[in-house]
């Protein structure tokens, strides 16, 4: 998809289709005023006749406009004016990307970007379009032997700011967003493929592909190095699978004089709970129990392309979790490389003990902060549903950055409790601690178990159970949270 940035008048585009906005009840943006006065009044005619009432989504493409240069003019309902903030305009920008590519339009000049949202500013009404429009273009269907035959695709879009000043602002945004898109079909394209392709070994392969693409440094830790290291929580989980760990190291240097920031992404490819085997309804969609390696990956195939000027490390342990002869049980004493042991109550919450292992060696890159991603727990899922995803944090400077990103590029987080009150339920009598807290508070005590082993650094967590992937009919990876984190990392740069 090819993106660019203009600022023109409607009337003189001269391209497939022109895409302008219409507010409920019946009134047209700026942008078709303007076509309306040089077509004689042919969209209000049709506005005022109800065949467009501008409903917030609904979309009405008209053929042969009268003295328009284009060949069609898409109107796009906005629902209320006062009522139109962020939501509203993406689900303009998205109802009329859909409507485009079911058209077999290669084209368009869009004038929604030219709209005004409370609080927002041209830089992300552009970013946030190019993601809109990318997500509307994604597809997954390359397992399939018979792919669905399409229409023409859309190819390029003209994004119109209102003024020509803005148009360096606006091209940066553009830039900024296919760079995030990219990370984010990335991440989606590793969620959607199921557990016999995305094996720990086909994750670093990747990994690998990406290192070499944008000249990365990378390291791939197999089982006998984290045997060497102590990683005795991490090879616990593995012990169950045929599929030999892997514990992935990317470094991309942007500024080799500040210390880096560290990801950590929870790689567990596939997971069928252990011992403590989980129902078998919806176990298919433990092949996004990967989404927080996931979501490194495609952080860093940004921070790539944009080139921004920090230290990054990320850091994904990789392995399946699955029931064998050899695999954890209930009750198992297991060590970590820190040194502290768990009992293992339940075989099922083995995130928190593959990344553990993988805090305590971030230790080594004394970096200025660590973030760890994962889909750690079903209860952050029921705290908080699928639009934000769970944030944990003892130092509240970095918890802010995070919101704040989050906010900023509408892939929200919420603050949750971290209180020591919650670390009394991981006590055990045969261990330092339990790996479990019992059911009331468990996104909670996860955390809790995981800042155990973050004693050298500033950490948050982020519980992305409820937000990396849609059930149902829409079942899929979302590529979240790869556009929080991107830009957490570009306000970093602006900050150093």
């Amino acid at each position: 998809m090819e993106f660019s940035i203009k600022s023109g008048s409607p009337e003189k585009q001269r391209t497939a289709c022109v895409v302008v906005g219409v507010f409920e009840p019946r009134k047209l943006a700026l942008a078709g005023e303007m076509i309306d006065q040089i077509s004689n009044h042919y969209l209000s005619d049709i506005i005022r006749r109800g065949d467009m009432e501008g409903k917030s989504g609904t979309t009405l493409m008209l053929h042969n406009v009268p003295n328009t240069l284009c060949d069609r003019v898409l109107l796009v309902g906005l629902g209320k004016e006062r009522e139109f903030k962020d939501k509203e305009y993406r689900d303009a920008v998205r109802a009329a990307i859909k409507t485009l590519n079911e058209s077999g339009s290669l084209e368009a000049s869009v004038f929604l970007t030219e709209l005004p949202v409370k609080r927002r500013d041209t830089a992300w009404k552009v970013e946030q379009a190019v993601l809109m429009a990318m997500e509307g273009l994604y597809r997954f269907d390359r397992l399939k032997s018979k792919q669905e035959e399409m229409r023409r695709p859309l190819r390029r879009i003209v994004l119109n700011v209102p003024r020509r000043t803005e148009l360096a602002i606006g091209e940066e945004a553009a830039k900024q967003g296919q760079a995030i898109a990219d990370g984010m079909n990335m991440a989606k394209d590793l969620g959607n493929l199921p557990g016999n392709i995305c094996t720990p070994a086909y994750l670093a392969q990747q990994a690998q592909e990406l290192a070499k693409t944008y000249k990365l440094k990378i390291e791939v830790l197999e089982q006998n190095d984290m045997e060497a290291l102590k990683m005795g929580s991490l090879l616990s989980v593995a012990r169950g699978s045929r599929q030999p760990p892997k514990l992935i190291v990317l470094h991309y240097q942007g500024n080799k004089k500040q210390k880096p920031v560290v990801l950590i992404g929870k790689g567990v490819t596939f997971d069928a709970g252990g011992i403590s085997l989980k129902p078998a309804a919806e176990m298919d969609e433990m092949k996004y129990d990967m989404s927080g390696a996931a979501s490194v990956l495609g952080t860093f195939k940004a921070v790539a392309q944009l080139k921004l000027p920090i230290n990054l490390v990320g850091i994904i342990p990789a392995t399946e979790n699955l029931p064998d002869g050899d695999a954890n049980k209930p009750g198992d004493i297991v060590t970590s490389m820190s040194g502290q042991t768990i009992e293992v109550l339940n075989t099922d919450a083995e995130g928190r003990l593959i990344l553990c292992d993988a805090l305590t060696y971030a230790e080594r890159f004394e970096p200025e902060a660590v973030v760890d991603i994962a889909t750690l727990t079903g209860a952050c899922l029921i705290a908080l549903g699928n639009h934000a995803s769970g944030l944990f944090s003892s130092h509240d400077a970095l918890a802010r950055e995070l919101l704040h990103a989050g906010e900023y590029a509408v892939d929200r987080a919420w603050h949750m409790p971290l209180w020591d009150d919650y670390q009394e339920q991981l006590k055990s009598n045969f261990a330092d601690m339990a790996n479990i807290g019992g059911r009331p508070g468990g996104a909670i005590t996860a955390a809790c178990f995981l800042s155990r082993f973050t004693k050298k650094y500033d950490w948050a967590h982020l519980d992305i159970a409820g937000t990396a992937w849609k059930s149902g009919k829409d079942k899929g990876s979302t590529g979240r949270p790869v556009a929080l984190l991107v830009h957490f990392l570009i306000n970093k740069c602006k900050v150093n």
